[in-house]
């Protein structure tokens, strides 16, 4: 098999080398906007690397992975539906739900396939908090609470092409909402505050967010988020029901420490960042796209399934701007 990445940053790095090594995989055609980024990563994986998107496409794939800058996703989906390739996208599709709903009319408009990157679907944790919902040992779920913290901001420049904490971080936790409990979001009440840095203001973003999440069966979820976690990455989600509750991501690298006086201390190695928390799954992900590809697996999250969660994140926008509760049927795309 033949495939094409597109985007070689951190997260287009990991999945070059695990391309690389992945025993479907003849070979690996790479591309950046900076060149001399994809020649170390074409020298360090024994891929090629070629001076742009459009010789990517050009090269006799099989399939393309899209870990470009999310202001260039849609475009991309639109040319790998065009030529006819099975595509993967890091999320989200678009920064926008205008511009998500045109590529995804595109893709299915051709038919082709379109996996996005949501890879906690793909940890461990959270698959199994998925089945105890499922086989109802937690009873009736009354409370979900989800946590994603990351260390510190990320470069300045990146926040006007982030698409805001919502989109970009907690998009995530809304996939898992819907995916563990398999229950839908029926209405928000969003707030975000920007009292970090000075370029979450400029920027019109906030470093730090709340939502509660109404579910469509009564079940109520918070979920909270920021970039200015100086303890670690912490990402964790607690299911609670009537019978017991869970938790995803507790374990000895957890940067949380307890006040108690004989609680457990502070980890001796927390987590540093997402790669390194949820490597694993981003390898699992695309070993499932891999499949896909060969059409011995199913779509494990298509462009319909990431524009549920995108949803969310926009009635969370709206109702943090708005300070008001925010039903997700006044947000298009249903």
């Amino acid at each position: 098999m033949r495939i094409g990445l597109i985007g070689t940053g951190r997260i287009g790095s990991f999945h070059a080398g695990m391309l690389s090594r992945h025993p479907s995989v003849d070979a690996l055609v790479v591309t950046d906007t900076d060149p001399a980024r994809a020649a170390v990563v074409a020298g360090r994986t024994g891929a090629v690397a070629v001076g742009s998107a459009a010789e990517v496409f050009e090269a006799g794939l099989d399939a393309v992975v899209i870990a470009s800058a999310t202001a260039a996703h849609a475009e991309l989906i639109g040319r790998a539906a065009r030529a006819g390739l099975p595509a993967f996208c890091e999320k989200p599709v678009a920064l926008d739900l205008t511009g998500t709903l045109a590529a995804l009319r595109e893709a299915e408009r051709a038919g082709s396939v379109l996996q996005l990157g949501f890879m906690r679907r793909f940890d461990a944790g959270y698959a199994a908090a998925r089945a105890a919902v499922r086989s109802g040992a937690l009873g009736r779920v009354h409370t979900v609470r989800t946590v994603t913290s990351d260390p510190a901001p990320p470069p300045a420049a990146y926040l006007p092409l982030s698409g805001g904490l919502y989109r970009d971080c907690l998009i995530h936790d809304f996939d898992m909402v819907r995916w563990v409990t398999g229950r839908e979001v029926a209405q928000v009440y969003a707030a975000g505050s920007d009292g970090g840095p000075a370029m979450f203001r400029e920027s019109g973003d906030v470093d730090t967010a709340a939502a509660l999440l109404t579910l469509d069966d009564g079940t109520l979820a918070t979920a909270t988020a920021t970039r200015c976690n100086g303890a670690g990455y912490d990402v964790r989600m607690e299911l609670a029901g009537e019978l017991d509750q869970i938790a995803v991501g507790l374990d000895e690298r957890t940067p949380l420490t307890s006040a108690e006086p004989q609680g457990p201390g502070a980890p001796a190695k927390p987590w540093p960042g997402f790669l390194e928390r949820f490597g694993p799954a981003y390898e699992a992900e695309l070993d499932a796209f891999v499949r896909l590809v060969r059409g011995e697996a199913a779509n494990p999250c298509d462009g319909r399934e990431a524009l549920h969660a995108l949803r969310v994140a926009e009635a969370c926008e709206v109702s943090r701007r708005e300070r008001r509760p925010v039903e997700l049927t006044e947000i298009p795309g249903a």
